[in-house]
């Protein structure tokens, strides 16, 4: 077979198409990619706040829900303005695998532990206050800032009280006063801390809480008795009164039969049954009173 040296020519005419081709192709590719990538959603419930990364300038106007042109170099973060929970607990089960319960000391340095939720929501107008004052998104402010706020609130207040009273007559008042703390600081930023609460009981030693329960049973059969007490006093004073007013009636009785005899014979007719007495033999029945 004779060499031709014009179909070589061809197969590199065929390849430098293909090349093109798929050059296009990747431009194209690339292109649309850039293009999606360019573009942002603030989603239904949030507010956005777009932030110039490489010039470091916040937008102070807050995105409300829609798309947006996110060029490179540019982030549309996102924070909720409806209300939303999150709950730092002992259990791996809930929002977190890691124990994230509150631990904190009453005034007498005994170590307490509780497991706490928090309410929120971000206001819209003062989104970008937010985002200047912890430059990071809504999951890092729960874990970060406003986790220690309340921490700190609960560690002050409970730092003035005795276990008993933490675990008994200040239980509400303490997380009232963290939650006030709480909510004046985060305000002017935008953070509108809603709620703090217990998201269940406190966890006392268990030696103490002993303690705790027996003084309690204590003071509630101290009640008890003290109840009886005055049961048994109101009784006796009852009988007493009751005694005394008999007394007084007999002896206002008494003092009217002496001077009127004639009730002698009245009291006699008021409990008559109205019939006479009869005897064996004799001449038959008679009165024993003398009815006129």
């Amino acid at each position: 077979m004779a060499y031709q040296p014009g179909n070589f020519g061809g197969g590199f005419g065929v390849f430098r198409m293909l090349g093109r081709s798929w050059l296009w192709i990747s431009v194209a590719v690339a292109a649309g990619i850039f293009f999606l990538s360019s573009f942002a959603r603030v989603e239904p419930g949030q507010v956005g706040i777009r932030v110039n990364n490489i010039a470091g300038g916040v937008r102070p106007q807050s995105l409300p829900v829609g798309w947006y042109i996110a060029l490179p170099g540019t982030h549309i973060y996102q924070y909720p303005v409806f209300t939303r929970t999150y709950t730092w607990t002992a259990s791996q089960t809930e929002q977190s695998p890691i124990d994230e319960a509150f631990t904190f000391q009453d005034k007498n340095g005994l170590s307490l532990k509780a497991d706490v939720g928090v309410s929120y929501h971000v206001d819209p107008a003062r989104a970008s206050i937010l985002f200047q004052r912890y430059r990071t998104d809504m999951d890092e402010i729960i874990a970060g800032p406003l986790r220690n706020a309340i921490r700190n609130a609960i560690v002050e207040r409970a730092a003035q009280l005795g276990v008993e009273e933490i675990y008994g007559t200040h239980k509400a008042e303490l997380i009232a006063t963290a939650t006030r703390r709480v909510q004046a600081f985060f305000a002017p930023v935008g953070l509108q801390v809603e709620q703090i609460y217990w998201a269940g009981n406190i966890v006392v030693p268990e030696a103490v809480l002993n303690q705790i329960n027996a003084k309690i049973a204590n003071e509630q059969q101290a009640l008890a008795a003290k109840a009886n007490v005055e049961t048994a006093k109101a009784d006796a004073e009852a009988r007493i009164a009751k005694a005394e007013g008999d007394a007084k009636a007999i002896q206002v009785e008494a003092e009217a039969i002496r001077t009127n005899p004639e009730i002698v014979k009245l009291r006699a007719v008021e409990k008559w049954n109205g019939q006479l007495p009869t005897y064996m033999g004799g001449e038959g029945p008679t009165t024993f009173l003398g009815v006129k």
